[in-house]
């Protein structure tokens, strides 16, 4: 059995009212040492709000938060947690080497200049002005200034909008570096492949209410969803009103389906073209996985 983790964040019970909107309705959640987790939802989920409270740039209307077990406000806190969010009003004069040097300055054991620049891919970088860099390399930036601490937490809001390829994998490696020292990170993200790539927990929340909460594994077991690939001569349109397909569509020779449940679809597509081969089954994976479990909601929005 995995030893347990330990708990380093908690909001239990959180409620967040803006005016007449709920933002928060009961929120629970847990970050645990040497973990990603990943909070998932749309615009306007709750998601930043969870973040603000746990930052303690906003206050709870009810329920618990707290970090390491004190207040998210209290300072021996703050000096433990590191934080990339969408937005970061960075003084723009000022060169990336000073940003580090100042913002290192307020931790007690800061990583070295050399480790973050390894980290974050600032290479070259260092005399820079932030703001004479383009919009990737300063997110690669934020990225050095909410590491360079050795955070034990980190929010990550965000963290590879307006990064290329090259540059998300290299921030994917870093994370996974620091949760293997140990820290644990909160990650929102609309790229769902980042979300599966990097989560060992994910915490699906929907109008300020969690509506899953497990590992990518747990949350793809929700739903029976498949996806069938064949080379078939079959029209997709007429596939696509069988009863438990949910989508299907052509890519040149072959058809792509998703099914819900997948057993009766492929025994009537194997009844209905005997030349039929190249079959594949595929589990859901983590967004198609997401989109079922939202998907009430939006309809319901709707």
């Amino acid at each position: 059995m995995a030893a347990t983790r330990q708990t380093l964040a908690r909001l239990h019970g959180a409620r967040k009212r803006y005016g007449g909107t709920v933002a928060l309705d009961g929120l629970d959640l847990e970050l645990h040492a040497g973990q990603v987790t990943s909070l998932l939802g749309a615009n306007g989920a709750g998601k930043s709000t969870a973040v603000g409270l746990l930052l303690g740039l906003l206050a709870a209307d009810a329920g618990e938060v707290s970090l390491f077990g004190q207040p998210p406000r209290a300072l021996a806190v703050r000096r433990h947690c590191g934080a990339m969010l969408q937005s970061a009003g960075i003084p723009e004069r000022l060169k990336v080497r000073e940003l580090l040097d100042l913002v290192r300055s307020g931790y007690p054991q800061p990583r070295s200049v050399a480790d973050c620049v390894a980290l974050a891919g600032l290479d070259g970088l260092l005399d820079r002005r932030y703001g004479r860099l383009s919009g990737g390399q300063q997110r690669r930036v934020q990225f050095a200034l909410a590491i360079c601490g050795r955070p034990k937490l980190l929010f990550l809001d965000e963290p590879t909008t307006g990064l290329d390829i090259d540059a998300r994998q290299g921030l994917w490696a870093a994370v996974r570096e620091l949760v293997a020292e140990g820290s644990a990170v909160l990650l929102t993200t609309h790229y769902l492949e980042e979300a599966e790539a990097l989560s060992d927990r994910v915490a699906v929340i929907d109008r300020g209410r969690l509506v899953a909460e497990g590992s990518v594994g747990e949350i793809r077991a929700r739903v029976s969803q498949r996806r069938i690939r064949c080379v078939s001569t079959l029209a997709a349109d007429a596939v696509a009103q069988w009863p438990g397909v949910r989508e299907a569509l052509r890519e040149g020779e072959a058809l792509q389906i998703v099914a819900e449940p997948a057993e009766p679809v492929v025994r009537r597509l194997l009844d209905a073209d005997a030349a039929l081969h190249d079959l594949e089954i595929q589990r859901a994976g983590l967004a198609d996985a997401y989109l079922a479990l939202t998907r009430p909601a939006l309809e319901e929005a709707a």
